[in-house]
């Protein structure tokens, strides 16, 4: 094996799984046929604006519409208003933005197109409660679920029963148009109609499953919300309604193909690489353990894989916060602190852990980087990584010992990145 400088490598990797998500790429290749009226643009997520923009690039004829974007840098468009919201937790900007794109779909006809980009992001910038529901209601849900410990998929089940636009209602609004979704996927399993909560993309999950995930994850949400989802208001559209028949969904990018290019980098450098799964979900810390536990085997015993080797895995975990004594940090750092506790002094083992979006939690880092001697790195800087771990601190043991991951927003979103290198 040539000499390899692990983290320019693992860099080099993310790199290659972010440049496979490309949305401009992966938009030329799904580009729907010109229509006979008028061509809508809508969208949502933290992809939406480049997604706009290389539409834009891409399309040839008349178009006009708006997409909602995170609030922070964009891309700018010509003829596609870009909006701007909150995320994680929706705010009034995203109230706006939802009415707008309501607005955008209105009075169409059976001759007109709309295309909807969608990528990961969507349910918070979208925010539209139904009627008797605030959108202090919608961000006490948004709360809730999120430190639930519930997976995406159950999350997005609860969202579309509490929205006007979630769960296939945007498609339905514009319903005789055509609708053409172009969806890229940050869902572990990537099923359209989880990203962004499906706003153009329903599913047959139902109300009772909804009820029955607030109950099971101990959700503790307002009253008013407790009323709704016991009313028959809640009921999300049926894939089989009427509205849906000459829509096309089609997922354009997602954590398979970005693993599986990323995977392609690494043998082209003489490295085997192994896809372990792009559909890992579960608490950030056990998956962190579940993941050092197989390198330490490979480090030690060389199986079940011969070193040198790449482990790569992406999908989605959760952090469950109890309480209010928390830190900074994001699933991705929470995972590689997790990792790295224990892998503490065995040499040979690189890790980076980051999101595909550029922005893992809180902060401005995608993720971290751990190796053998990250831990001893910490405590020289005064820092208890186990107790940092124990109050979802990761991010500041990450910064002590100087192994944070800082490349800025991607401009797509396939999920969690994670890439082991065992020499």
């Amino acid at each position: 094996m040539a000499l390899i400088e692990p983290r320019p490598f693992l860099t080099s990797l993310f790199e290659a799984a972010v440049v496979a998500a490309d949305p401009e790429a992966a938009i030329r290749a799904h580009l729907p046929a010109r229509p006979k009226g008028r061509t809508i643009v809508v969208g949502a997520g933290k992809a939406a604006s480049q997604m706009a923009a290389a539409f834009e690039r891409l399309w040839d004829g008349p178009l006009e519409g708006a997409v909602v974007a995170r609030h922070g840098p964009v891309e700018k468009c010509e003829r596609i208003r870009v909006l701007q919201s909150a995320h994680p937790v929706p705010d009034e900007a995203g109230l706006v933005a939802s009415t707008a794109l309501l607005k955008q779909i209105e009075g169409l006809t059976a001759d007109d197109l709309v295309v909807a980009l969608i990528s990961g992001g969507g349910s918070a910038l979208l925010p539209a409660p139904p009627k008797g529901l605030t959108l202090e209601d919608e961000i006490a849900v948004n709360r809730a679920l999120l430190a639930s410990g519930a997976p995406i998929s159950a999350m997005n089940v609860v969202r579309k029963h509490v929205s006007r636009i979630k769960g296939g209602r945007l498609a339905q609004a514009a319903s005789p148009a055509r609708v053409v979704s172009l969806v890229v996927s940050d869902v572990p399993g990537d099923n359209p109609a989880f990203v962004a909560s499906g706003p153009t993309v329903p599913d047959r999950s139902s109300l009772e499953e909804a009820r029955e995930i607030v109950a099971r994850y101990a959700m503790a949400l307002p009253e008013r919300v407790m009323a709704h989802l016991s009313s028959g208001a809640a009921h999300a559209p049926s894939p089989d309604d009427l509205a849906f028949t000459r829509n096309e969904v089609h997922v354009i990018a997602s954590a398979s193909v970005s693993l599986e290019a990323s995977a392609a980098r690494a043998r082209e450098a003489g490295i085997e690489a192994m896809i372990l799964s792009d559909a890992i979900e579960g608490e950030a810390r056990d998956i962190g353990c579940m993941h050092a536990a197989l390198a330490r085997e490979v480090a030690s015993r060389n199986r079940p894989f011969t070193k040198p080797v790449m482990l790569l895995s992406g999908g989605e975990t959760t952090v469950t916060i109890s309480g209010d004594n928390y830190g900074k940090g994001g699933r991705n750092s929470e995972f590689l602190l997790s990792f790295a506790l224990d892998i503490d002094g065995i040499d040979g083992v690189d890790a980076l852990a980051a999101d595909t979006d550029g922005i893992d939690g809180s902060e401005d880092n995608a993720g971290a980087f751990a190796d053998g001697a990250s831990v001893a790195r910490m405590r020289a800087a005064g820092v208890d990584p186990r107790a940092h771990l124990a109050r979802h601190d990761a991010w500041s043991a990450f910064s002590a010992s100087g192994d944070l991951f800082v490349p800025g927003p991607t401009g797509t979103n396939v999920n969690d990145f994670r890439a082991i290198l065992i020499r």
